[in-house]
């Protein structure tokens, strides 16, 4: 639910939905950018006996960070191709990348992300 009420406030919000105000919207909200808690991660992975992984196919710092401190070895990060990221999805990965996001290239600039803009609430 919170979810749902945080993709409307930001469709809502003047200018529309915008990279720059991505996580200024979700704290409005929610009350934090991100509530999981992925540092008990690392203790499903240990459980089911995995020391390592080869390709990890996330782009979440979070995620990388907690099993990294947890002891796994992460080989290879795979970030998820542009060209699998369809438009609206665009405002949410870029601010991510910007606020450390795993990215084979440069993170978005303050600059860049004000240029990121989601569709109008009344396209469909």
């Amino acid at each position: 639910m919170t979810k749902f009420l945080v993709y409307n406030a930001r469709k809502r919000q003047p200018g529309g939905d915008q990279a720059a105000t991505y996580f200024e919207r979700t704290e409005c909200v929610a009350g934090v950018q991100d509530a999981r808690f992925q540092q008990l991660m690392p203790d499903i992975i240990h459980w089911l006996g995995i020391r390592r992984i080869d390709r990890f196919v996330s782009m979440s710092n979070m995620k990388y960070d907690a099993l990294v401190a947890g002891g796994i070895e992460i080989g290879e990060r795979v970030p998820i191709p542009d060209w699998l990221v369809p438009p609206d999805a665009s405002v949410e990965m870029e601010a991510k990348k910007a606020a450390g996001y795993f990215t084979p290239t440069k993170p978005p600039s303050k600059k860049d992300l004000k240029k990121v803009v989601g569709r109008d609430l009344d396209k469909f």
